[in-house]
């Protein structure tokens, strides 16, 4: 399957998609040191991120989100890309902020809710510089 979506912002990837059932606090319900979700009332709690492409419906919480993705991808241990189910300019930043001091472009992009919804945990996705993605689908390694 291929889905074109929104560049927030660009890069290339390919890697496994973890799914998040809803949106994440990238301050206080995440791990930038190590990579895992943290927050204790989310329903993928323990699961890391590292290596993978986030596909989730948008962050929740304050503007820390753009510091603490910035860190993890520093660390190396935040995901490689992150697709969205709307536009979110905290998560956008953040990714800008890791490639200009970093050099580790991770790319950001939003899709629409059909498309957002064919999604799912272990599928391989591709990511294209111009926002094409391409979807194998996978075994749900959780």
């Amino acid at each position: 399957m291929t889905i074109r979506a929104t560049v927030l912002n660009p890069g290339r990837c390919r890697a496994p998609a973890l799914v998040l059932d809803e949106p994440l606090s990238f301050w206080g319900g995440f791990d930038p040191v190590n990579g895992t979700i943290v927050d204790h009332h989310h329903p993928q709690r323990g699961a890391c991120l590292a290596g993978k492409v986030l596909v989730m419906p948008g962050s929740r919480g304050s503007a820390g989100t753009p510091a603490a993705i910035a860190e993890a991808i520093r660390r190396g241990v935040g995901p490689v890309a992150i697709v969205l189910g709307g536009r979110d300019v905290n998560i956008a930043i953040g990714a800008m902020v890791a490639e200009r001091l970093y050099g580790d472009a991770v790319p950001v992009l939003a899709v629409d809710a059909e498309d957002y919804s064919r999604l799912a945990t272990g599928d391989e996705i591709a990511i294209a510089a111009d926002g094409t993605v391409t979807v194998t689908a996978g075994t749900d390694p959780r």
